[in-house]
């Protein structure tokens, strides 16, 4: 049976993970976790790029060998993934067996086909992009600094007829708007294809480079580092073999901006059609994190953020929560300190961990541990439902539309709205009454707990530790299923389960990040 299959970009091995690839990788996880609570069978790849001159010269400055550094690298990213809670089915190395047999099929299966030639060439290449470039790439006369150093090389190379399948691109493009997410990066890329497109250097002699994989038709070159890294998402699911028609298409490659043309949008659709597959249904293209003022996050610059000390300091469901709710999907979003630590206060803090804390502590104190049905008595109760039972469906509908910082607003405003009634209700008072009080004092802690039950269960994509740690002290499993959510299903007779402070109050001062322990 066809599953879901989505894959983020492979990272490079050529530095330590940073913000754009934890964010990516979050995204990625959270869509997936919501599809599985829809019911659907998923399979999710990430992997890492490790072959190309950048990390061949890092090896060479370390005194490594490439694979000793990628190797290191590997262990670094997958730890991060794992701090991160991302839950990844499979993880890719172009380094491996398995992929560098699919990258020589391929190359000699378009060989066999014409569709590649051999001839001298002369042009400007980027050295950081590791890719050859023209003038008209050039942005105010200026070299965009994601090229760095452009240098004139002079050199016989393969090239792949790139240019041969551009009509076919425009007219694929043009009859699948939903290609690529959001629209508006879709129209880019017809902007870019109305240029003539050339033909894709898909080689680099080993005089200069040995680090790749060599070409099976001529031993004295390596395939061209971007070329050899897409087909990563083939490679991965057993291209070649019975079982590949079970994942491809595939449903969703998640990228950054900086990566979806040309190389996502131009050379992967076309190299998919040069050899007889499908393109991949959708590209879903978020957008950059920028420091204060709009700058680009960098190392030189000092603004650089360290995903895993937020995760350290704060734990990885805060540090995920903020990252989903403070991005729009596709566009640009600010990161600063001071930013994540408003967002933390006032939403998991105030809102969400008060929730909890009183509810349990009330229903220890006034209820012996016992969790109370919810049970509708009034407006108030009938107005909670309603709203419980709307959060349900419109943070479904958002998910589906890739809308987690919508979704997990639909969440915290059914948090806030249940703090609210608690105090309009004032349960710590009506444990002081009579019978008939105490009949309202479990009607009031019941609503409120099941609207608690119900947030936790639409914050699992988001928050998949803390939502499971919610629903232990409500003294409930997890449904893993939102098709059947619903107030009131679930079990009767609970009991509150060990009370914990999920989200302590921050002390610091100042705008630091504190001291995580080495």
């Amino acid at each position: 049976m066809k599953c879901f299959y989505l894959t983020t970009a492979i990272d490079y091995a050529n530095g330590s993970p940073h913000l754009g690839h934890a964010y990516e990788k979050i995204l990625a996880d959270a869509i997936v976790r919501a599809k599985r609570l829809e019911g659907v069978p998923c399979h999710f790849l990430t992997g890492l790029d490790e072959h190309g001159q950048k990390v061949q010269e890092t090896a060479e400055r370390l005194g490594q060998d490439p694979q000793f550094l990628c190797d290191a690298t590997a262990e670094e990213f997958k730890g991060m993934c794992g701090h991160m809670e991302v839950a990844y089915d499979d993880y890719v190395r172009t380094t491996e067996l398995r992929h560098k047999k699919v990258v020589r099929n391929i190359l000699q299966l378009l060989s066999e086909k014409g569709e590649i030639y051999r001839t001298a060439y002369c042009g400007l290449y980027s050295v950081r992009a590791e890719r050859f470039v023209q003038e008209k790439d050039r942005v105010g006369g200026q070299w965009p600094e994601d090229f760095g150093e452009v240098v004139e090389l002079r050199e016989e190379n393969y090239f792949f007829r790139l240019g041969k399948y551009q009509d076919w691109l425009v007219d694929f493009l043009q009859k699948n708007s939903d290609f690529i997410y959001p629209a508006y990066r879709q129209k880019q890329v017809l902007e870019f294809l109305k240029e003539p497109l050339n033909d894709l250097c898909i080689s680099r002699p080993k005089s200069r480079l040995r680090w790749g994989i060599e070409l099976p038709f001529d031993g004295d070159y390596v395939t061209y580092v971007w070329f050899d890294a897409l087909i990563n998402y083939i490679s991965a699911v057993g291209y070649g073999t019975e079982s590949f028609v079970n994942f491809w298409p595939a449903d969703m490659h998640v990228i950054g901006k900086d990566i979806l043309a040309p190389a996502h949008a131009v050379y992967w659709p076309i190299m998919l059609h040069a050899v007889g597959l499908p393109p991949p249904r959708h590209l879903l293209v978020h957008g950059w994190w920028l420091a204060r003022g709009g700058a680009k996050m960098s190392k030189s610059e000092g603004n650089a953020v360290r995903p895993m000390d937020y995760a350290a300091a704060y734990g990885p469901d805060a540090f995920r929560y903020f990252v989903l709710r403070e991005m729009n999907v596709g566009q640009d979003s600010n990161f600063s300190h001071e930013l994540f630590v408003a967002r933390y206060r006032s939403d998991l803090a105030n809102d969400l961990g008060n929730l909890l804390s009183r509810l349990v502590s009330m229903m220890n104190r006034y209820c012996g541990g016992n969790i109370p049905p919810p049970e509708i008595q009034g407006d108030s109760e009938k107005d909670l439902k309603i709203l419980a039972e709307r959060s349900i469906a419109n943070v479904r509908k958002r998910c589906s539309a890739y809308d987690f910082a919508g979704a997990l607003e639909e969440v915290l405003s059914l948090i806030r709205a249940t703090n609210r009634y608690l105090e309009r209700r004032e349960p710590w008072k009506l444990a002081k009454g009579g019978s008939e009080e105490q009949i309202f004092l479990q009607i009031c802690l019941g609503a409120g707990a099941e609207c608690l039950r119900i947030s936790a269960e639409l914050l699992f994509p988001a928050m998949p530790a803390a939502a499971e740690r919610i629903l232990a002290q409500l003294g409930v499993e997890r449904t893993g299923d939102w098709r059947t959510l619903a107030w009131d299903n679930a079990p009767a007779g609970r009991k509150t389960g060990e009370r914990a402070i999920l989200f302590p109050p921050i002390e610091e001062e100042g705008n630091a990040l504190p001291a995580v322990p080495a």
